[in-house]
């Protein structure tokens, strides 16, 4: 019987990611590129846009491992409550707090964002409106 550190070593989530989850990852990568500067996404928005609407976790994976000097802006992607998510390591939040309010977001009294403002809402064509 194997242990529980070699199960969790044999996890699909660890080690190499299969094809279906890189591509579900640059799909993530390539949505938030598109956000604008001072507008952001949640993660739950992230994955509905992708047709996943279940898949907010894999989201916040798919950016967990966004490899350093990306040029992805996954600050942009915070959770449903307009808060940023905590996150290891612990100074993620106060960088990603940071680069949003460089940006010019501004943050309440509770630490959250105000979604009404600042919630990118991206143009959507469908299939029979493209001329």
């Amino acid at each position: 019987m194997r242990s529980r550190r070699e199960k969790r070593a044999a996890s699909p989530r660890q080690g190499t990611p299969s094809a279906e989850r890189t591509s579900f990852y640059m799909r993530v990568y390539a949505l938030v590129q598109q956000v604008p500067s001072g507008k952001v996404v949640t993660y739950g928005q992230v994955a509905a846009l992708l047709g996943s609407p279940q898949a907010a976790r894999a989201v916040g994976y798919a950016l967990r491992v966004l490899p350093p000097g990306s040029g992805v802006p996954w600050h942009r992607v915070i959770n449903h409550h307009g808060s940023i998510s905590p996150r290891y390591p612990a100074q993620g939040p106060i960088l990603q707090r940071q680069l949003l309010e460089a940006e010019g977001l501004r943050f309440d009294a509770q630490d959250g964002i105000d979604l009404t403002l600042y919630r990118w809402q991206p143009v959507v064509v469908q299939e029979n409106d493209k001329s």
